[in-house]
């Protein structure tokens, strides 16, 4: 049976450095009541980083974030009203909210797959890409070590908005989030772009990962500070 969820949802606040002692109590109090939070499928407390690299250096211990899988939209509707989003929204000094439609996804998180299969579908406008990756401790430096170049390709890739590391531990648990103008600007880059590929070729030799996951998102809303996701263009058509 497709269990392809009908919204997910991507919730980013940024927090004043006097607020990152309360922030990291709250990533280390908040993932089962996120779980618990009615209407919720899936969900995950985040930490985020520039996306350069993939160890403590790279952290950016003023933005956190929570990507949830919904039930349905009417459910996803009392997020800012629940304790996870109202804990968050205290401390906060700024957030945005992408309402995501899943359009394709490939791998695991934590076992499962959160987004089901999708059936694609067309998208005319704005898309996200989600990377997700545990890797295998014995790998983790060689993978550490092919990462610049390709951060450094993404940051100047044509028709990228923003994007930013995540993940769920400081070592060995990180992702990518990556928002494009369109369909064709990813496409071009994931399979096109030279430092790209060349981690794609090697990702099956080195045996990096010990669970992956890919997912590929509609953007059909984004609500707040968009400099929060580190916006890289202005005047954009909004999603």
């Amino acid at each position: 049976m497709n269990t392809t969820p009908e919204l997910v949802t991507l919730h980013v606040w940024r927090v004043p450095r006097a607020a990152v002692g309360r922030a990291l109590a709250r990533m280390a109090r908040h993932p089962w009541q996120l779980r618990r939070t009615p209407g919720v499928r899936f969900g995950k407390l985040l930490g985020t980083g520039t996306g350069t690299g993939f160890g403590p250096g790279d952290a950016d211990l003023t933005r956190w974030a929570a990507l949830v899988v919904w039930d349905s939209p009417a459910a996803a509707a009392g997020f800012d009203a629940s304790p996870v989003g109202r804990s968050w929204a205290r401390i906060a000094q700024a957030s945005a909210r992408l309402e995501l439609r899943p359009v394709t996804s490939r791998g695991a998180w934590s076992g499962r797959r959160p987004f089901g299969e999708p059936a694609g579908g067309r998208v005319d406008g704005p898309v996200l890409a989600l990377t997700r990756a545990r890797l295998r401790p014995r790998r983790a430096l060689t993978f550490w070590r092919a990462v610049p170049p390709v951060a450094a390709a993404l940051h100047a890739a044509p028709g990228l908005l923003a994007r930013f590391g995540v993940g769920e531990a400081p070592l060995g648990w990180q992702g990518t989030v990556s928002v494009w103008r369109d369909p064709t600007d990813l496409v071009a880059f994931a399979y096109r772009h030279p430092e790209h590929r060349a981690a794609i070729t090697r990702t099956p030799t080195e045996g990096w990962y010990a669970e992956e996951l890919f997912a590929r998102f509609e953007v059909r809303a984004v609500v707040g500070d968009r400099s929060v996701l580190g916006w890289v263009a202005e005047g954009d058509p909004q999603p």
